[in-house]
């Protein structure tokens, strides 16, 4: 007589990713003061920006609230991840990450459900920063089906963002060297077209500021939901900067992807 030895199938990676998104879901949504804080410091921004700077700002044939709207909500991207840096590093410090390395499931599906849920969470702050700009002013001048693919494109760029911030919070040790570290991605966010046109930057710095991603980012929302005006402005039409924005974002994933799970592995 034989006895069949039965084993119990490891969970996949679709399933791990879920579970792992889901628990950092849920400890978000359990923190109203997360929610409560990164919605008003993003509008008080953007309020800010919108009052204070933008008489002082010229945008050409764009209005600055059109002009500013796109900018600020792609880069509000950065400013929101800035809390996935510390919340990884949280995790790892406080030992989360050992007790998840005992059990048998695939090592990227840590890093990547966290990557998922935090993307979620982006989304909440951007459609609220997209209510706030037709409050403000805004207004569309491409077409509606144009302006959700925008909308699209800002989900694809969060979920970018995470994978930069998650390496950076798995380098730095705790929370708060995670928030010091976030603020090396500052300079992307203003030397770039999120605020200001780029021509009116220094020549030198002109050249930075055009190829870097976080402007072709900015620029493919911008041509999207301002349509030929924006395309004016900018010199090229939504495919360029669509075409770009989406090369950066498979480079800037393949890069910092392999890092961040290697630097997990690693403990």
């Amino acid at each position: 007589m034989t006895i069949a030895a039965t084993t119990q199938k490891p969970p996949s990676l679709f399933a791990s990713v879920a579970v792992i998104a889901k628990r950092t879901w849920l400890k978000f949504i359990r923190t109203p003061q997360l929610v409560v804080v990164g919605t008003v410091q993003g509008v008080m921004f953007l309020l800010i920006f919108r009052y204070v700077f933008g008489g002082a700002i010229g945008s050409g044939n764009v209005s600055y609230v059109n002009f500013l709207v796109p900018g600020f909500i792609t880069t509000g991207l950065i400013f929101g991840g800035m809390m996935s840096a510390a919340g990884i590093a949280e995790d790892h410090e406080q030992g989360f990450f050992d007790r998840l390395r005992s059990l048998p499931i695939p090592r990227s599906s840590v890093l990547a459900g966290r990557a998922v849920a935090d993307t979620a969470t982006q989304v909440w702050g951007t459609a609220i920063m997209a209510v706030v700009g037709f409050l403000i002013g805004f207004r569309l001048g491409g077409s509606v089906a144009a302006g959700l693919f925008a909308f699209a494109l800002l989900i694809v760029y969060s979920f970018v963002f995470e994978w930069i911030f998650i390496t950076l919070g798995l380098y730095a040790g705790n929370a708060q060297a995670a928030q010091g570290m976030s603020l090396l991605l500052i300079p992307f966010v203003f030397v770039s077209s999120s605020f200001v046109p780029v021509e009116s930057m220094p020549g030198w710095m002109q050249s930075v500021a055009q190829h870097q991603p976080v402007t072709y980012m900015v620029d493919s929302v911008r041509t999207l939901t301002l349509g030929g005006q924006a395309e004016a402005l900018l010199g090229h039409d939504t495919t360029y900067y669509v075409i770009r924005s989406l090369i950066w974002s498979v480079v800037l994933v393949g890069l910092f992807a392999p890092i961040a799970v290697a630097r997990y592995r690693k403990g």
